[in-house]
């Protein structure tokens, strides 16, 4: 996986109670509406590092009308000196299902740029890899009831298992991203308070197994906090890398569905 700050902000919104359903099954839509927007910010010690926002709207793609979805991520202050980072991400999904039409990700990173687009065919398994900056079109085949990096964060926080899952148990979901299908594992380890900007806040607690040795120091280096409510925001996850810590925080939020529910003692 690429080394994108956004996308570590983004593997917030993968932990929710929540396991993948059977492909088609539909659930109204209970944790999100159109106009929600948060931003969280992400900090390395004592300094601001980036940015990332998130936002919902209706659209229609192709006369089918969905959910589209955009993320914006890039550095700030001292870190944009030493590494400049301003990453676009896309997602258009079905409202009903959940399920990608198309993901775009143009990013500049230090340098290193990537603007690709991909086309989801569910129906015949494939996804079309449109990479404008090489000028190339591939088919690559995808698994079933496959999910982008942004449609995910919304197809988990609104489709629910069955039963709830018990501390220690961990599920998987099926991504593709660049151009290889991969399994994600989480793990949860039950409900904990943490204390907010906002005041203190009732989360469920999840730990993603990571790759070890090139960023983080350890496979379960990653700790995430999800609000334990019906929005199911990412409020804070915390990385242990190589050298330090790197922790980011919800920073501001607007147009939730459901109240944002703050423990008063």
């Amino acid at each position: 996986m690429k080394k994108s700050l956004l996308l570590f902000l983004f593997l917030l919104g993968f932990i929710t109670n929540a396991q993948l359903n059977d492909e088609g099954k539909t659930t109204p839509v209970e944790s999100y509406q159109a106009g929600e927007w948060f931003q969280l910010r992400l900090h390395y010690g004592i300094f601001n590092a980036s940015y990332a926002t998130l936002s919902l709207e209706r659209d229609t793609l192709n006369g089918t009308p969905l959910f589209h979805a955009k993320g914006y991520g890039e550095t700030t202050g001292l870190a944009r000196w030493f590494f400049k980072v301003e990453d676009y991400y896309e997602s258009y999904f079905d409202a009903k299902t959940g399920m990608p039409y198309k993901f775009i990700r143009n990013i500049n990173e230090g340098g290193y740029t990537k603007n690709v687009e991909i086309d989801f065919d569910h129906r015949q398994q494939l996804a079309r890899v449109n990479d404008k900056k090489k000028k190339t079109v591939n088919n690559f085949s995808i698994e079933p009831n496959v999910q982008d990096l942004i449609s995910c964060f919304y197809y988990l926080r609104n489709f629910y298992p069955e039963k709830k899952l018990a501390i220690n148990e961990s599920f998987d979901i099926n991504m593709f991203f660049d151009n290889e299908n991969y399994v994600f594992k989480l793990k949860y380890l039950g409900v904990e308070t943490i204390d907010t900007k906002f005041g203190s806040i009732s989360c469920m607690k999840f730990r993603p197994i990571v790759q070890s040795g090139r960023v983080f120091k350890e496979q379960e280096s990653l700790t995430l906090w999800v609000s334990d409510d019906r929005n199911r925001l990412p409020i804070r996850f915390k990385a242990d890398i190589l050298v330090g810590s790197i922790m980011a925080d919800l920073e501001n939020f607007k147009n939730l569905k459901h109240p944002f529910k703050i423990i008063v003692d």
